[in-house]
C-alpha cells in the first residue's frame, strides 16, 4: 500500500497527523508541566514529547500499515519501504519554557530519501509543508499557499542566521575555539539568534523570514521535514559531517538530512563563513 501512495498524499496524511496532535500542545502550552531531564541537564523531556509521539504514530501507521517508524523518543520500530521520521516536539526546552518557538516534525522517506515533509507550529498556527511538487505554507485561517519567496541577493553581512551553535556539548568538546567561532557568526551577520528549534528554522529560512540557518550534533528527525521543505521552496540544504561510515562534504544530497551538521540557505543567499564553521565543526 505504502508504494501506492504519491508523495502528496503522503504529505497529507502527515499533515493530518500534526495538526490533530498540535491542538493538545497548544492547549497545555504555558500551563505549567513537569520537567525531565535525558542525557544532561539540557535535553529536556516532558510527558507531552512521549504522548504526542504516540498518537501521530497510531494516526500515520493507521493511515500506511506497511510503514515503519523513526522517533525521537521511541527510536526504530515497525517494518516497511516507507519509513516515517518523527519528532514530536522539535524545541522542547521552549516548550516546556514558555517561549512559542517549537513544533511538530513529520517526514516520509523511501530509501533514505525524503519526499514528502511537514513541520507544523501549533501556538503560531503555521504549517510549513512540502513534497515533489513543491513547498506550501497553511495559516491559521486554513488558507495554503505555495512557499517559493523572492531571492535575495544581499550580501553576507546583511543577512541573519538563525542557529543552535554552540550547543553545550561543543562547548564542552571544543570550548574556546567554538565561543570564537560563534563570535565570527556575530560579527559577520546582520544578526544570529539561537532559536533552539531546527525544524522551524529551515522553515523560516524556506519562507525567506531567515537567509541562513545552521545546526551541528543534528539527528535525522530535527532536519528531515525542514530540510525537503527548504530545497521545495526554492532554497539549499548544504550537509557537513561523518556518521555511520559515510562522509557529507557540504554537496547537496538526497540523503542530507543524515548528516550531522549543516547550513539551510534561503534562496539566493550565499553565507561563506557559515559554510565554513560548520564544515569546521561537523568533521568532529
Amino acid at each position: 500500500m505504502s508504494d501506492e501512495l504519491s508523495p502528496a498524499q503522503l504529505r497529507r496524511i502527515a499533515l493530518t497527523a500534526a495538526e490533530e496532535a498540535g491542538v493538545v500542545l497548544a492547549e497545555v502550552f504555558r500551563s505549567g508541566m513537569e520537567v525531565s531531564t535525558k542525557s544532561s541537564t539540557h535535553d529536556l523531556v516532558t510527558y507531552y514529547d512521549t504522548s504526542t509521539e504516540e498518537r501521530l504514530i497510531e494516526t500515520l501507521t493507521h493511515a500506511v500499515p506497511d510503514s515503519r517508524i523513526t522517533g525521537e523518543e521511541g527510536g526504530s520500530q515497525g517494518e516497511g519501504a516507507l519509513e516515517w521520521i518523527i519528532d514530536p516536539i522539535d524545541g522542547t526546552s521552549n516548550f516546556a519554557h514558555g517561549f512559542a518557538m517549537f513544533s511538530i516534525s513529520i517526514a516520509a522517506a523511501r530509501a533514505d530519501e525524503v519526499v514528502a515533509g511537514v513541520v507544523h507550529d501549533p501556538v503560531n498556527r503555521l504549517t510549513f509543508s512540502a513534497d515533489d511538487a513543491g513547498a506550501y505554507l497553511r495559516t491559521g485561517e486554513g488558507q495554503e499557499q505555495p512557499l517559493r519567496p523572492e531571492p535575495t541577493s544581499a550580501p553576507e553581512e546583511r543577512l541573519n542566521l538563525v542557529t543552535s551553535f554552540p550547543s553545550a556539548e561543543m562547548l564542552a568538546a571544543r570550548g574556546q575555539e567554538a565561543l570564537d567561532q560563534f563570535g565570527e557568526l556575530v560579527t559577520t551577520y546582520s544578526s544570529v539568534r539561537r532559536v533552539i528549534s531546527g525544524a522551524l528554522e529551515l522553515c523560516h529560512a524556506a519562507a525567506g523570514w531567515a537567509d541562513v540557518a545552521a545546526g551541528g550534533s543534528t539527528s535525522p528527525w530535527d532536519v528531515a521535514a525542514g530540510q525537503l521543505i527548504l530545497r521545495r521552496a526554492g532554497g539549499r540544504y548544504l550537509p557537513f559531517g561523518s556518521r555511520g561510515g559515510k562522509v557529507w562534504d557540504g554537496a547537496e544530497s538526497a540523503d542530507g538530512h543524515l548528516a550531522p551538521g549543516y547550513v539551510g540557505l534561503a534562496a539566493g543567499a550565499e553565507a561563506p563563513t557559515a559554510v565554513r564553521a560548520v564544515g569546521r565543526f561537523a568533521q568532529h
